[in-house]
């Protein structure tokens, strides 16, 4: 009997839910078609390959193509550089949201607030191409406005594409400046959530604005945090393609800041044309990430289990 009624009922929420899952089957056929079905394409990471012969014809090759990558000079520069400024995107990005999340809720007045929002969002949705122009408009040597006031008041010229010192503390501004308005959106939704009879009773018991948020809002924002930071921790590996390409012009005098495992495995097939050794950084990548997520969820689940993702 129990077993009827659980078909039942599971033949009941399929129908219920049928137009749910045709909603759904767009994304559901891209991500199989776009993200499953190229997984077959893996072993090309452990294969010679040759254009002759194709993939599955092509020769084993086992383990060379990572050896290859992880004993050449540039395996260290470019997982720093792709750590490095994952971390501080991560670490800022999440700062920034949040702060701007709570600017929106608590500071700014409900009719100032779209503007705010769609002033903020509006980066997000410029290409990297078209920001790497803007700010070409900026740092170009001869005709960049940075350079023509700096003419103007007597001083020199600065080489913006030739100095990679520079370009640590500019990426993570560009950064930033893309990012933080449609993250802080996804923050700003969830405090939207948050049951305003806290705030009343805060606010009887004479807490401070300061302490209500610390009290109140920041824990309801906690689950959220985490289940972003986790994400975020999965794709450490994976650099924005067009933040580290085309906002820099691929000036390869920048290359020892801003060459990371993406620009890398670019360069590798439009150089030399090597599939199988782009295919066994895109896996590491990967795999490091799987652990990574794995290695965070497993610590956080630990400490609060409730907040942990799985």
């Amino acid at each position: 009997m129990r077993a009827k009624k659980a078909r039942g009922m599971s033949k009941g929420q399929s129908k219920k839910n049928k137009k749910l899952l045709l909603m759904c089957s767009p994304a559901l056929i891209f991500l199989f078609l776009f993200h499953y079905i190229p997984m077959g394409g893996l072993i090309l990471a452990f294969k010679n390959f040759r254009y002759d012969k194709g993939i599955l014809g092509s020769e084993w090759c086992g383990l060379e193509n990572f050896k290859f990558f992880l004993q050449s000079d540039n395996a260290w520069r470019i997982t720093r550089n792709t750590l490095a400024f994952n971390l501080v995107f991560l670490l800022l990005g999440t700062i920034f949201s949040v702060a701007v999340a709570l600017m929106l809720n608590e500071v700014i007045s409900k009719g100032a607030r779209k503007f705010y929002q769609t002033a903020m969002f509006l980066p997000y949705f410029l290409s990297w191409v078209v920001v790497g122009y803007m700010l070409y408009a900026f740092l170009d040597q001869n005709n960049g406005i940075i350079n023509i006031l700096l003419r103007k008041m007597g001083e020199a010229e600065v080489m913006w594409y030739l100095k990679p010192g520079v370009w640590i503390f500019l990426l993570p501004l560009i950064f930033l400046w893309k990012s933080v308005g449609y993250n802080s959106v996804i923050y700003y939704a969830s405090l939207l959530s948050i049951d305003n009879s806290y705030y009343e009773a805060a606010s009887l018991d004479g807490a401070s604005a300061w302490q209500k948020i610390r009290y109140i809002t920041l824990p309801h924002l906690k689950p959220l945090i985490i289940m972003m930071t986790i994400l975020g921790i999965g794709k450490i590996f994976n650099s924005d393609f067009g933040l580290f390409f085309q906002a820099t012009m691929d000036s390869s005098a920048l290359y020892p800041v801003t060459d990371v495992l993406d620009t890398y495995v670019y360069r590798a097939l439009k150089v030399t044309g090597d599939v199988g050794m782009s295919a066994a950084v895109g896996f590491y990548q990967s795999i490091v990430g799987f652990i990574l997520v794995l290695v965070t969820n497993g610590i956080i689940r630990k400490i609060d289990k409730e907040s942990a993702m799985f």
